[in-house]
């Protein structure tokens, strides 16, 4: 494994089980170039995965009770009216 947190994509193929080695048990987070550009893609530890679905539900949940407040406060359109105004 390179030193950098940086790998192409057609190392990453030959070496996929030592970015997964280096991953799972040193918590490193590889990123995966493509023709020497960021690829879109990481491979991280479960622990890193974890902690940011964790954020996303509660992001949902805070959304969820905001939208809630929204309703009990008639703050709303029906879906009747919110049909005709899209001409549903």
């Amino acid at each position: 494994m390179e030193a950098t947190d940086k790998v192409q994509s057609s190392w990453a193929r030959l070496h996929f089980s030592e970015i997964m080695n280096e991953v799972a048990y040193n918590h490193r987070r590889i990123r995966v170039t493509r023709r020497g550009h960021l690829g879109g893609v990481a491979v991280v530890p479960l622990e890193d995965l974890e902690l940011l679905e964790a954020l996303e539900d509660r992001l949902d949940i805070k959304d969820a009770l905001k939208a809630l407040k929204e309703v009990e406060a008639g703050d709303f359109v029906s879906q009747d009216k919110l049909e005709r105004e899209l001409g549903l």
